[in-house]
C-alpha cells in the first residue's frame, strides 16, 4: 500500500545512531514513480526543506542537511511546478516523523516509534505544469461527533464536490471530528472520495487532551496528517498551515487559547525568508485572529509577531474557521498592521454549520443554518497569479444563490410601520454595497447593520413556539450577522405585489442579484 512509504517515505533505509545530529538527503525529480532516488533521477536545487523550525533549501545537486532532534518532523516545502505523491487517500506525502520512542501514552494513539533515522531522508517530487490562475476548495469546521454525523457530513456536504472540475486541492480548516479522535479515518475515507490532494489543518477538538504540554496535543493528529505546522507552494501563492491553538491554556492550564509558540513563530519566520516578497502568502489556521467577543481569545502579542514577520509583504491573506460563522475582517495600523493596505482575515462558514443541528431536510440531513444566518455550505478561492477572489457556495443550491431576502408579507397601505427589508448577503462584508428596487424604479442604497438575521430568528423561534416535537436539534442561539443589509418598506405604493429586486457587489466587484416580493392592501 502507499500508505507504507509514510514509515520510509523516499529514503534509503540504513539505520543510523539516535544521537544523529544533523539529517541530510535529496529533493529529487521522480521519474517513475517509485519513491527511490536513482542515479539518473536529478536533484532539485532551491527547494525549502524545514525541520518544523530551522528552513533550508536545497544546494545545486538538490541535497540539503539540517539539525534534527528527536521528536521532529522533516517536511519538504513543494516549490511552484511540482506534484508530491499522495497515499491512497490523497493526503500529500511531503514528510517524514522522527519519533524514535513515540509519542508518550495517551488516551487516543499517536505515533508509533520510528527507530533510526535514514542514512538518507530523500523526498520525491514530479515536475508538472502549474498555471498561475487556479482554484482551491475550502472547507471549515466538519466537526462530527458521532458516525452518524461522518454521515451527514459526507451525504450533505462531500457527495457535492465528488469529482469537482478546476480544483488544484482542498483544504479543511481545523475541527476535523467532535474530540473523539477515532474519527479522524473515517474523516480521511470521506474526504478522500472528493477526488484532489487534501491539506488539514488542526483544530482544537482534533488535539490530545491529556498532555501536560502543548507541543503534544498533536501527537494524534500527527499520526493521521503529519505536521501540524508545515507549508507550501502553487504558482504564485505561498500557504503556511499552522496549529494556533495553545493547550493548556498558558494562562490558567485551564481550556485552550490562541496563539503561536515562539518555535511556530521562529519557523514562520525562516520559511518567508526565502520567499519572494511579490508572492501572495496565504495563511490558514483554525481560530482567527480576532477576539472573538467574550474576551481576549487570541493572544494579542503573537498577532503582533506575526504581522511584523509579514511586514514585507504587501499581499496577504489568512483563513479561520471555529465560529461557525462567516465573517471578514480587515486589520488596519491601529490593530498593529504594518502597512497602508488592510490584512484580510476570512473566517470561513462552515460544512457542519450549526453543529448539525435545525430540521432534517428531504434527504434526512440537518438544515444547521449558522447562528449568523448563512446556510451552510463552503468556499472556493480563485487565485491569479499574487491575487484572489472568494466564493461561497450554499450546499444544495446553485452557485447563484448569494443572499436570502426577508421582507414582510403584506403590509397596510400609507401605514407607517417598523417592518423592513432585509438582505443576508452570505460573502459580503463592510467593503461590500447593496442597492434594492421595486418595481423596476430607481435604485437605492440599502443601510449595512450588524444584528441578528430574521430568517435565523424565525426557524430557532419556531422550536420554542411549537406544540409538536421537531425531528432534529433546536438551532443555537443567534449571532450577529456581519453581512446583514436593512431597507424601509415602501407603504404608499398602489394596492396588490410589489418586486423587490436586490443587486450586491461584493469586495472584488464581482455583481449577485436577488429578487422577493410583498403585497400591499388598504383597509376597507
Amino acid at each position: 500500500m502507499k500508505n507504507f512509504y509514510l514509515s520510509i517515505l523516499m529514503l534509503c533505509c540504513v539505520g543510523t545512531s539516535w544521537a544523529q545530529m544533523t539529517v541530510t538527503g535529496y529533493v529529487y525529480e521522480d521519474l517513475n514513480g517509485n519513491f527511490k532516488k536513482e542515479r539518473r533521477e536529478k536533484g532539485v536545487a532551491k527547494v525549502s526543506v524545514t525541520n518544523g523550525i530551522d528552513v533550508v533549501q536545497t544546494d545545486a545537486s538538490g541535497r540539503y542537511t539540517l539539525p534534527i532532534k528527536d521528536d521532529q518532523i522533516i517536511a519538504v516545502i513543494k516549490p511552484s511546478g511540482y506534484e508530491l505523491p499522495k497515499n491512497d487517500l490523497n493526503l500529500p506525502q511531503f514528510y517524514y516523523i522522527h519519533k524514535p520512542a513515540g509519542s508518550p501514552e495517551l488516551y487516543y494513539k499517536g505515533v508509533a516509534p520510528t527507530g533510526d533515522l535514514p542514512k538518507e531522508l530523500n523526498f520525491a517530487l514530479t515536475p508538472v505544469q502549474e498555471d498561475m490562475n487556479f482554484t482551491a476548495l475550502v472547507f471549515g469546521d466538519p466537526q462530527p461527533y458521532s458516525l452518524m454525523e461522518v454521515e451527514f457530513f459526507e451525504k450533505g456536504v462531500v457527495n457535492e464536490v465528488i469529482g469537482v472540475q478546476n480544483v488544484k486541492f482542498g483544504m479543511s480548516l481545523g475541527d476535523l471530528v467532535g474530540d473523539d479522535l477515532t474519527l479522524l479515518k473515517p474523516y480521511q475515507n470521506v474526504i478522500a472520495k472528493i477526488g484532489v490532494p487534501w491539506y488539514n489543518v488542526m483544530g482544537n477538538h482534533d488535539q490530545n487532551y491529556d498532555v501536560e504540554e502543548d507541543i503534544y496535543a498533536d501527537e494524534t493528529f500527527e499520526a493521521h496528517f503529519g505536521p501540524s505546522n508545515y507549508a507550501f507552494n502553487y504558482g504564485k501563492v505561498h500557504f503556511i498551515v499552522l496549529d494556533d491553538i495553545l493547550y493548556p491554556d498558558p494562562r490558567g492550564r485551564m481550556g485552550y487559547w490562541a496563539g503561536f509558540r515562539e518555535d511556530q513563530l521562529a519557523f514562520i519566520k525562516n520559511d518567508l525568508a526565502l520567499v519572494p516578497k511579490d508572492h501572495l502568502i496565504v495563511l490558514a489556521f483554525h481560530i482567527p485572529l480576532f477576539d472573538e467577543g467574550f474576551g481576549d481569545t487570541f493572544r494579542d502579542s503573537d498577532r503582533e509577531a506575526l504581522f511584523d514577520i509579514l511586514k514585507d509583504f504587501p499581499h496577504t491573506l489568512s483563513l479561520s474557521a471555529h465560529t461557525h460563522l462567516q465573517r471578514h475582517d480587515f486589520f488596519y495600523e491601529e490593530a498593529g498592521w504594518q502597512q497602508r493596505e488592510p490584512h484580510h482575515h476570512y473566517n470561513v462558514g462552515t460544512t457542519s454549520g450549526d453543529w448539525y443541528k435545525g430540521k432534517n431536510n428531504e434527504k434526512g440531513i440537518p438544515v444547521s443554518r449558522m447562528r449568523d444566518g448563512t446556510p451552510k455550505g463552503y468556499a472556493y478561492i480563485d487565485f491569479n497569479g499574487n491575487q484572489y477572489e472568494l466564493r461561497y457556495k450554499v450546499v444544495d443550491q446553485s452557485p447563484e444563490y448569494q443572499m436570502e431576502i426577508f421582507a414582510p408579507k403584506v403590509v397596510e397601505k400609507d401605514k407607517r410601520t417598523t417592518a423592513g427589508i432585509f438582505v443576508n448577503f452570505f460573502i459580503g462584508n463592510e467593503k461590500s454595497t447593496l442597492r434594492y428596487r421595486i418595481d423596476g424604479g430607481e435604485w437605492q442604497d440599502m443601510r449595512y447593520m450588524e444584528d441578528y438575521d430574521p430568517i435565523y430568528l424565525l426557524e430557532m423561534f419556531e422550536w420554542d413556539t411549537t406544540e409538536e416535537l421537531i425531528d432534529g436539534k433546536r438551532p443555537s442561539n443567534p449571532q450577529r450577522s456581519k453581512h446583514l443589509w436593512r431597507a424601509n418598506v415602501p407603504n404608499n405604493l398602489s394596492e396588490g405585489q410589489h418586486t423587490i429586486e436586490i443587486e450586491a457587489i461584493d469586495m472584488f466587484g464581482k455583481r449577485y442579484t436577488g429578487i422577493s416580493s410583498y403585497e400591499i392592501k388598504a383597509v376597507k
